[in-house]
């Protein structure tokens, strides 16, 4: 089998394909099947669809793809390191971990090697050698998860999911592989003008559908590989940022189901940290139509340390932008989900502390009457909590030191109020009583009637 696989390749230095004709690209209108290293045909579920607009062409060079590096001529290694890569375009199914050993140590050992030299910083790499490699990168990453099993952690149910996460067993190879786009993408050797060609906007939209994955180890590295392509390709940075967005929209508005949420906040904390100031309207729009409605979902907890982090970067940014927030978490204010609610007081009171005073005054009183709400709830951790009593006297002590005469007349109208529901509650009682005894009067027989009561107005 090895044989075989090896036999696909040229052994006799050719050269490379012309870039511009786009017949070289996947066959069969952008679709490429493994090839089958026994002989037989390649099943359908071998397939690997990528999109023939990332990469116009395939570039094959015929140099012998076994051959170290260290025993290839200067001239001979970009051509090598394009066989090596062609070498790794072939894909193997480790579902059954039995099945083609050794092709798929064969595939690890070119895969570490191409790792080594990137690293090891070529002169420069030529723009073949880039098509290779991002068609390298595509054919082994690039794919549709399941929707069966997709997203677990938004959809079962939030911060207290205790469900195991879910492990690639394509993961020897896939870890290389993202190691492998990360030394390239931050390598000196790679011209951002001539790679961008390839890293498009096709590539980074399929680079974000990854985060789809259930691996949090895939989840990672590709938040390390979208950090870089953020930096170095500053073209495509609103378009990153839009495209993240969408992402956003669709899970608050539409699925709610998506496990890469907290991975793209971690990307956008440090994005905000690098806005420079005045903020532009765009990103304002961002905070308001983005961040502040990702605390609708039910599985807010999974992310809500990340989201909390990107909200508290923006207000430092601009103070102005806390009655902003504020606005924002008292529409979305969770009434029945008392966990959220105290995620949803502890990020007002961070943003209390930054908070300037005419910021404050726009939103006090609805502010305030929403954490009556929360005073008056029957929460476990309120009414009769130990704790809480003490921080409530000292709360009042507080109001008293701040102004005695509006906590006195506060208190009086307090006092006043329960007078009143305690006489309106003997009313009510006193009906139930006369309801009660005219009911007893009644004979019983088979016919039941109705018994009306005349209330007073004040019932």
């Amino acid at each position: 089998m090895l044989k075989q696989l090896l036999g696909k390749l040229p052994r006799k230095s050719v050269k490379s394909d012309s870039l511009e004709d786009p017949s070289n690209d996947f066959s069969n209108g952008g679709i490429q099947r493994t090839t089958s290293l026994n002989g037989a045909s390649p099943r359908p579920n071998t397939v690997k669809r990528t999109s023939s607009a990332v990469f116009p062409s395939s570039v094959i060079a015929g140099i012998e793809p076994l051959l170290p590096f260290k025993d290839a001529p200067a001239s001979e290694k970009m051509s090598l390191f394009i066989s090596k890569l062609s070498l790794c375009c072939i894909v193997f199914d480790f579902n059954d971990p039995t099945k083609n050993t050794t092709e798929k140590d064969l595939k690890r050992l070119t895969l570490l090697e191409l790792l080594d030299f990137v690293a090891s910083g070529p002169p420069r790499f030529s723009e073949p050698a880039i098509l290779a490699l991002c068609k390298m990168c595509a054919v082994n990453l690039f794919r549709v998860f399941p929707h069966n099993s997709r997203s677990s952690r938004s959809n079962s149910g939030g911060e207290n999911d205790d469900d195991e996460p879910s492990f690639d067993p394509a993961w020897p190879h896939l870890q290389i592989v993202y190691d492998i786009l990360l030394k390239f993408i931050t390598s000196s050797s790679v011209e951002a003008k001539v790679a961008k060609k390839y890293i498009n906007r096709s590539f980074i939209l399929r680079v974000l559908d990854l985060y789809e994955s259930e691996d949090p180890r895939e989840r990672e590295s590709l938040k390390a590989i979208m950090h870089r392509i953020y930096g170095k390709f500053m073209v495509y940075r609103p378009f990153i940022r839009k495209s993240i967005s969408n992402i956003f929209y669709r899970f608050v508005f539409e699925t709610e189901r998506h496990n890469g949420i907290t991975e793209l906040l971690e990307i956008f904390a440090s994005v905000i940290m690098g806005f420079a100031l005045p903020l532009k309207e765009e990103h304002k729009i961002f905070l308001w139509r983005a961040l502040i409605p990702l605390h609708k979902p039910k599985c807010l907890g999974v992310y809500f340390q990340q989201l909390s982090y990107c909200i508290t970067q923006f207000i430092e940014k601009d103070p102005k932008l806390a009655s902003t927030v504020i606005r924002g978490l008292l529409k979305y204010w969770p009434i029945t989900n008392s966990q959220k609610e105290v995620m949803f007081l502890g990020e007002v009171e961070e943003i209390l502390e930054a908070i300037n005073m005419a910021e404050f005054q726009r939103v006090m009183v609805p502010l305030f009457w929403r954490i009556g709400c929360c005073i008056n709830s029957s929460h476990f951790q309120c009414h009769w909590n130990q704790s809480v009593l003490n921080l409530t006297l000292n709360v009042r002590n507080v109001f008293i030191e701040m102004d005695n005469m509006l906590f006195l007349d506060c208190h009086a109208r307090f006092l006043e109020e329960q007078e009143k529901q305690t006489l309106a509650m003997e009313k009510r009682k006193e009906a139930w009583d006369r309801l009660e005894n005219a009911a007893s009067l009644q004979p019983m027989s088979g016919n039941t009637t109705a018994v009306l009561v005349e209330m007073g107005k004040g019932d």
